[in-house]
């Protein structure tokens, strides 16, 4: 994982929730971690990654923070730290 993809992943668990994260960087992270996309109908996609899936909104500018919420208790709940499995 290459430094930008770990400082996005790190900016989805920071306290508060950025206001500011590019989804198609969070997508990137998905991609990285190894998680797999699928295109649902409307502006929606599905992530599955260590047998875990969730369904998020693809948004236009940037992610709002309810959906930065959603990432990162999906993320936990498929196991990943950042500090831990990707330090800065």
């Amino acid at each position: 994982m290459n430094h930008k993809h770990r400082k996005t992943l790190h900016a989805i668990f920071a306290h508060p929730e950025p206001a500011n994260l590019s989804p198609q960087d969070v997508e990137h992270v998905f991609t990285e971690l190894g998680a797999e996309l699928h295109e649902r109908s409307g502006a929606k996609f599905s992530v599955t990654l260590n047998g875990h899936t969730v369904s998020l909104h693809h948004a236009h500018h940037s992610l709002p923070k309810d959906e930065v919420r959603s990432v990162r208790k999906f993320l936990e709940s498929a196991g990943i730290d950042p500090e831990r499995d990707f330090p800065l």
